[in-house]
Parts: C-alpha cells; structure tokens; sequence
C-alpha cells in the first residue's frame, strides 16, 4: 500500500507538533522499550531497526524534509503507543520524561491525528510498509 503525497512537517503540523513527534519517537531509545513484534506492528522490522529509523525520522523533521505517507503513519503509530502505552511505551512515566502533561499531550496528539489524517489514510488499519 502507497501513499503519494510526501508533505513537509512544516506544510501539514505547527512547530509546537513536530516537536511532540520528536520527543516521542526520542522516548524508545530511553525509558521506552518493545520487542520486536511490537516494532514489527508500527511498522519496522524489528526494535533496532524502530530505535535507527526514530533517529532518521527525528532528522528529517528536523530539516523539514518531505516524508512519506508510510513513515508518517510509523511515526504517529510509533509516538501514540510510546506515550500510551506503560508496558511498552513510558506511559505513567510520560510527563516525568518529557516534561510534558498528559492532558496537554492528548491534546496536542488529536490535533496531529487530525491534520495527518488525508496523509496517513491509505495506512487506517494496516501495518505501514
């Protein structure tokens, strides 16, 4: 499954955004841990494999780089469950590690959820690859 348009972080999110996704996809190489079926589910092929490509995705947004519609599914995937989730995510440890309060957090997330929403699509449901 494809998605075509490869939008700039700056084009489809605020900077406040970008900066959520960041931080979220930085908390798997802190308190956040998964196996490898978990990373396997957001779409990587393994938990190396999510902790290099948080790296690179971190990156791209960074220099405001077009990404494509599977990686930004990957990481809003990714960066849902990190926040989420306490068994494979931070979870209860969220605001401790980011600074950041759960309310403002959810917050934040709906409105990603939302304006990713015709990027991400092709991707409701399945397994991004």
């Amino acid at each position: 499954m494809t998605n075509q348009r490869s939008p700039r972080p700056s084009e489809v999110l605020a900077e406040v955004e970008i900066g959520l996704l960041q931080r979220a996809l930085l908390e798997w190489g802190g308190p956040a841990r998964c196996g490898d079926e978990m990373a396997v589910a957001l779409g990587f092929s393994g938990f190396t494999d999510l902790l290099g490509r948080s790296d690179e995705l971190r990156a791209l947004m960074a220099e405001d780089a077009p990404i494509p519609g599977a990686d930004w599914a990957r990481i809003l995937l990714a960066s849902e469950i990190v926040f989420i989730s306490d068994l494979s995510g931070s979870g209860v440890d969220w605001s401790v590690t980011t600074g950041l309060t759960d309310e403002a957090t959810v917050v934040m997330f709906r409105s990603v959820q939302r304006k990713l929403a015709p990027v991400v699509r092709a991707y409701y449901g399945r397994r991004p690859q």
